[in-house]
């Protein structure tokens, strides 16, 4: 009962109603497992020493602001854009450029050479950071061109999640391949108490980037893997996995420069010398970009605020590519809006998972979305729809490796890409038609016959989903 009543004084404040209320229930019913669970995973937030570099980053962003706002913006932008450019500014402390380029490259291994060839183009440096890094045979080439780039003097730095890979087939391996180079390679948020580097054990850097001296990068939900991630289970069920980069050039790149930086600067200590962000390179097209990265580090949720903005902006169309979609109260809320307010509205998710909990925990929302009024498009099997991405209407969309989950606005870091530009739409228009030439409609007739053990282990897991 001390349990109980200390609870409801120490969860709730500064918590989701959702997600307090999650966790009240559990340590109601599990006192002790459920107390000791929260100790372990309740606190969302960093450490504070991780904390205060964050902030100090972000500091030093705001103040070098100017350096990075070059290239000429395209004219007569709609009257809610500048909006929320100011708004992704103040929250991820970096700037709208103009005069860049951005290619879509929807095919998985058209991505990786795509990578591939610009490592071999590199003079200088080479900055490579990914949710998942592996060394396998998709990624070989990939790899050798780390290694031909190492030989001639070029500096390789990668970053990659500590957990992530840690829990997947070929670490060793890649760990062994990159020491072999002389890459110059860390792990982020490690998971290493005996070092003293210790935070929520299920907190993850999640962020997919390249860039080559300062004039070229890839940023997308793509991770640097086989499409099967190499995993037994995976293989068994003939799972394999579809994603985009966007390959971009011009003064934004170093926006995205500037993410890898404070993340290097996070587990490192130190910045890497050479590299002036204030001299940007011209890009080769005319697209508006901005880069908003969000995470534990920040005081808001960035990504969310992103897409929540767009969404209640669209005025024709939102189409929206997420294999995890476990919307909040806010989001579902936008979704709805939008809906009512004439907006015709998408959602294209995978027909099966990966990760059974969040499949249940996302099917739980289509009947409420089916209700409203959106369109929802189930990729088939055994394919992954791993693309994260939002367009509305016909000149802005966001790109990036944020899901829309709960998990991705509150627990990972993220990076995402605001484009404006009819053209890029157009591109992402092609690949999001092509998803629904692969996809079949879901109806809210046909899912009203799911049975109720379904129903329950959907609800159960939307509930267990709350607990952040």
């Amino acid at each position: 009962m001390v349990i109980r009543i200390t609870a409801v004084m120490f969860v709730p404040p500064g918590r989701r109603p959702t997600s307090a209320m999650a966790w009240l229930l559990l340590i109601f019913f599990l006192p002790v497992p459920g107390v000791l669970f929260f100790m372990l995973i309740g606190n969302p937030r960093l450490p504070k020493k991780r904390r205060d570099i964050q902030s100090e980053v972000n500091e030093v962003l705001r103040q070098s602001n100017e350096h990075l706002e070059l290239g000429s913006l395209l004219p007569n932008p709609p009257p809610w854009f500048d909006q929320i450019v100011r708004m992704n500014r103040q929250l991820g402390a970096l700037p709208l450029s103009g005069d860049n380029s951005a290619r879509i490259i929807s095919d998985y291994d058209e991505s990786l050479a795509a990578m591939t060839a610009a490592i071999r183009e590199a003079k200088t440096y080479v900055q490579i950071e990914f949710y998942i890094l592996k060394s396998d045979a998709a990624t070989d080439d990939f790899f050798r061109a780390m290694e031909e780039a190492t030989a001639r003097g070029v500096h390789v730095r990668v970053l990659m999640d500590h957990w992530a890979n840690l829990s997947k087939p070929l670490h060793k391996e890649t760990k062994e391949r990159l020491d072999r180079m002389n890459a110059d390679w860390h792990f982020l948020l490690p998971l290493q108490p005996l070092k003293g580097k210790f935070q929520r054990p299920d907190l993850r850097n999640h962020r997919k980037l390249l860039v080559v001296d300062g004039e070229v990068a890839f940023i997308g939900s793509q991770n640097l893997t086989h499409a099967s991630y190499n995993v037994r289970s995976n293989i068994r069920r003939g799972l394999t996995w579809v994603d985009l980069m966007v390959r971009v050039d011009g003064p934004v790149v170093r926006s995205i420069e500037a993410v890898f930086l404070t993340d290097y600067y996070s587990e490192v200590g130190t910045i890497p010398e050479g590299i002036d962000l204030a001299d940007p390179k011209p890009g080769s097209d005319d697209f508006d970009c901005q880069v908003v990265p969000s995470g534990p580090g920040f005081e808001s949720e960035n990504n969310l605020q992103l897409f929540l903005s767009l969404l209640y902006a669209a005025q024709d169309r939102a189409i929206l590519v997420s294999p995890y979609f476990v919307p909040d109260e806010a989001l579902l809320r936008a979704v709805s809006a939008a809906c009512s307010r004439g907006v015709q509205v998408e959602l294209f998710v995978s027909e099966t998972s990966d990760q059974a909990m969040v499949y249940h925990a996302q099917r739980s929302y289509y009947e409420d979305l089916l209700r409203m009024g959106v369109k929802i498009w189930l990729y088939k099997s055994p394919y992954i729809l791993h693309t994260k991405s939002l367009s509305i209407d016909e000149e802005t969309a966001v790109i990036g490796s944020s899901n829309m989950d709960m998990r991705s606005f509150g627990l990972n870091f993220e990076i995402s890409l605001l484009v404006r530009g009819t053209a890029f739409v157009d591109q992402l228009r092609a690949v999001e038609e092509n998803y629904r030439e692969n996809s079949r409609e879901l109806t809210l007739e046909e899912w009203l016959k799911q049975p109720i053990r379904s129903r329950v282990l959907d609800n159960v897991a939307r509930l267990t989903s709350a607990l952040q």
